[in-house]
């Protein structure tokens, strides 16, 4: 039998949707914790006991959208797996998450909210990179079980992900492309993962 859900979280659920709904609407400038507040029909003291700033909820909001895509938990290096495999299995999860239009729209405003703030933006990139985590444990174990060569696991995994980002992502959130249709990104994806293990597989 499931838990009952919680009165704190409901309200922290309806802050998040009131506040995805907010920052699309409105971008971040413009939306206050107040109309979120209202908008969630929780107290503004309600919303910073969940969120001690702006920032804060915005960053919880990207995370919310992440893990509704691929939970990292779940990516793992198996020993026993295709090396190839695996990696389009974690490329195939980040492509889901590039082509959902509510991440996209979002981090449209985080983009606008970032480029006159550059300390905001450090924060937010330091805040997503924590996210990229799953790959680098994967690589480095990779590398351990001597199915990688040896280098920066962090860097070879902004190499394999920028990979992605550059044809699948950053064209879609600054000059409104369309987002590719389910072959291109099998073939992207395909693609990605061959030219990584061709220069860091181990033969």
């Amino acid at each position: 039998m499931s838990e009952p859900v919680r009165q704190t979280d409901r309200k922290r659920e309806a802050i998040l949707q009131a506040a995805i709904h907010e920052f699309r609407l409105n971008g971040f400038d413009a939306t206050s914790m107040d109309k979120i507040a209202a908008t969630a029909v929780v107290s503004k003291r309600t919303v910073y006991n969940h969120f001690p700033s702006k920032d804060d909820l915005f960053a919880a909001i990207l995370l919310k959208l992440w893990q509704s895509a691929v939970s990292q938990d779940d990516f793992r290096y198996q020993a026993d797996k295709n090396l190839r495999e695996q990696l389009e299995t974690f490329l195939g999860n980040k492509m889901r998450l590039m082509s959902d239009t509510n991440f996209i729209d979002l981090v449209r405003v985080a983009v606008a909210a970032t480029i006159h703030t550059p300390d905001r933006a450090r924060d937010m990139v330091e805040r997503m990179s924590k996210r990229e985590e799953g790959i680098v444990a994967w690589i480095r174990a990779a590398q351990a079980d001597g199915k990688l060569k040896a280098g920066d696991p962090y860097f070879m995994g902004d190499m394999l992900q920028g990979q992605l980002k550059s044809l699948a992502f950053w064209p879609q959130v600054a000059m409104g492309q369309p987002m590719l249709e389910e072959p291109q990104q099998k073939v992207l994806i395909e693609l990605t993962a061959g030219m990584f293990l061709g220069y860091y597989g181990v033969a």
